[in-house]
């Protein structure tokens, strides 16, 4: 039968790989493992009980039908742990003797590294480091349970996690060695791209409350990385995503048009302003790169497109900082929109029979404006700053005509709303308009080297084609200064307001709560990601020749010369430590037997128990025993890990008691 404090790490463990894999599985397969470990536990409690072969087969198969039927195969990233898991979650129903323990703590083994290919974040890392932690423990349990006597649960578990804990801080300098110097090779096989899914961010569409739901999101977005120094204003950091340009009437979508490449050679610079930054995305699934306005991509791997966006030329598994360049005050060339009469049409493109009064609305002010484009942008302007428009993220439903209802009634709206109002103005007067999306803002991050964006800083603004160029025109700019001058994140703490009347303080305790979280837990992400997971050869060999390393031979013959040197320090420190541990017990046992006659004294080839023994031969049985136990003291202290003086003076003190003995068994002998 298993030992309970087994059970217990068996338990521990299985629950830290369900933990791991319960945010990438399907929910259906996680409850299933969920209702196995409280078999699993039932029957551990109740010793003589064991779950019956009948109900592991039905759970398995069912788990297995889960996995087929979400993933459609059982090959692949997602579908292939999945199954691993369900295995080892079956193998821990049917464990019964010492070897199947032993099988099942190295198969979870395997199954905690499998579970890095769902996520490498430092979460996913914690836990798969206890899962490990538990592991050991467990193997450990496995090897001593035949030797402990019952006691403390907790204080045992204490006990042991002290142990192996102590084993793995003596292997750690081996691992921080191998881990700087070791050369990094390339991988050895391709995994297959997982199926792209859903992800929390940036759509490639937009309706009403779209982005103001993202905005009360302070999960982040991306991670800007250089010279923070060179950033431009705060009320100029726009990071484009992607251009908008088909209205139906509800949403906005963007057209084939835009996704067409430019080549980089066409882009003109006339100005040496500019500077070279790195984006790296906080979801490496989002399939677009939010870099700021006139940004081009430096790496092949990534192409410029016709509306100013930029996309991966293919599915990219890793997620590294990609290599921008901003080109300052630099014009990009335009793609030929005045010879382009379907961009034309389809910027200009208005949904027939909706709101109507808008339209109206705009084809007097266009005539008022003298029929100027120029002058009748800063009028539309002006018309939204005089009419008490509020900026906030609960503006309400609105109906079929949503451009009228906006403009004429409710005046409540989101960056969305003013974006989308203000292009379908442009469009009713034969102004080329579209809406573009992306992000504005941003922070300074923890380590004051990097610049978070964060959903809450999503953003959507008008492009107006004026004077022969597109142009950007931002109304909420008009409505909401703060917002873009200041941050989203200042602009929330500053006029909590726009988070709606109702629960204001409850909204905003509950977002500045999940906002500072977030912050400390990107931070950590961020370290753990470049420092760790992004610690590639290109990165160790810049590290290395700070170091005066120019060569793998070099750092080949560093990292042998650290490992001797670490080994070496180990023997010399275990030396001097049973040196000073065994002198007392050295000392009392030489004295001990100089106080002895000569026949009686230890011989030096004789071991100390065996040497108790002997002087234990011929004495009273009530006084045999205190030999034996001092013999068996002795052993436990020379290989227990536990060094006090206590220790030694009850030492001493069994020996002066065998002194005793003796002397009183000799005196009636003479």
């Amino acid at each position: 039968m298993i030992h309970a404090d087994v059970r217990t790490s068996i338990l521990i463990t299985l629950l830290l790989l369900l933990i791991a894999q319960v945010f990438f599985s399907p929910v259906l397969l996680s409850a299933i493992l969920g209702v196995i470990m409280l078999c699993l536990f039932f029957s551990f409690k109740e010793e003589s009980k064991v779950v019956s072969k009948i109900w592991t087969f039905a759970l398995t198969i069912l788990a297995l039908a889960t996995i087929y039927f979400t993933y459609q195969s059982f090959i692949g990233i997602e579908a292939g742990v999945a199954v691993l898991s369900t295995f080892l979650f079956a193998k821990a129903l049917e464990t019964k003797s010492k070897r199947d323990v032993i099988i099942l703590f190295n198969f979870a083994l395997f199954v905690g590294a499998s579970s890095f290919l769902y996520s490498q974040s430092i979460w996913m890392a914690i836990v798969i480091l206890l899962c490990l932690f538990s592991c050991l423990i467990g193997l450990y349990r496995l090897q001593t349970s035949d030797f402990k006597h019952a006691s403390n649960p907790s204080a045992a578990l204490k006990t042991d996690a002290k142990h192996v804990g102590k084993f793995l801080l003596l292997a750690l300098p081996f691992f921080i060695l191998l881990f700087i110097f070791f050369p990094r090779l390339p991988p050895l096989w391709h995994i297959p791209i997982p199926e792209q899914k859903s992800v929390t961010g940036m759509s490639d569409s937009m309706s009403p409350g779209d982005i103001a739901e993202l905005s009360q999101s302070s999960s982040l977005a991306f991670r800007i990385i250089g010279n923070i120094n060179e950033l431009p204003s705060r009320n100029e950091l726009y990071w484009r995503a992607m251009v908008l340009d088909q209205y139906d009437g509800r949403t906005w979508t963007s057209s084939f048009v835009n996704q067409q490449p430019v080549l980089t050679n066409t882009i003109s610079r006339r100005t040496k302003q500019g500077f070279d930054y790195q984006y790296l995305a906080a979801d490496s699934r989002v399939m677009w790169i939010m870099g700021l306005e006139k940004s081009i991509p430096k790496d092949p791997e990534y192409q410029l497109k016709q509306d100013g966006g930029i996309s991966p030329v293919r599915s990219i598994t890793r997620n590294q900082p990609i290599n921008l360049h901003w080109l300052g005050d630099a014009q990009l060339q335009e793609q030929g929109f005045s010879q382009n009469n379907l961009l034309k049409k389809i910027t200009i493109q208005t949904p027939a029979q909706l709101d109507e009064q808008s339209r109206q609305f705009a084809l007097e002010m266009f005539q008022q404006s003298g029929q100027l484009p120029d002058q009748y942008v800063r009028n539309i302007l002006q018309w939204y700053k005089k009419n008490d428009f509020v900026y906030t993220l609960t503006p309400g439903f609105l109906g079929e005509n949503r451009i009228d209802e906006f403009l004429f009634q409710s005046r409540q709206g989101f960056c969305e709303h003013y974006a989308s109002s203000f292009a379908m103005l442009m469009r009713y007067v034969g102004i080329p308009a579209r809406v573009v999306i992306g992000y504005q803002g941003g922070q300074l991050a923890l380590d004051r080297a990097s610049w978070e964006v964060r959903q809450l800083d999503a953003h959507a603004w008008t492009e107006v084609h004026l004077n022969g160029k597109w142009q950007r025109i931002d109304p909420t700019a008009i409505i909401a200064p703060q917002r873009i001058d200041g941050g989203m994140q200042n602009y929330i703490e500053n006029d909590r307001t726009i988070l709606g009347n109702k629960e204001q303080k409850w909204k905003y305790r509950q977002f500045a709560v999940m906002k500072n979280m977030r912050i400390w837990s990107d931070y950590a992400s961020y370290q753990w990601q470049s420092k760790v997971i992004g610690y590639d050869a290109e990165k160790q060999q810049s590290w290395l020749s700070k170091l005066g390393l120019k060569t793998a031979y070099a750092s080949i013959l560093i990292l042998l010369s650290s490992i001797l040197l670490v080994v070496i320090f180990y023997f010399v420190w275990i030396y001097y430590r049973n040196r000073q541990y065994g002198s007392a017990y050295e000392r009392a046992i030489q004295q001990f037997s100089k106080q002895l006659e000569e026949q009686l004294r230890k011989q030096p080839a004789e071991t100390f128990s065996a040497w108790m023994h002997r002087l234990a031969d011929g004495i009273k049985e009530d006084q045999h025993r205190i030999f034996i136990q001092t013999a068996e003291y002795y052993q436990q202290q020379q290989f227990s890990s536990e060094v006090n003086d206590q220790q030694a003076v009850k030492f001493k003190g069994m020996l002066k008691t065998c002194a005793s003995a003796l002397k009183n068994h000799r005196k009636p002998l003479s």
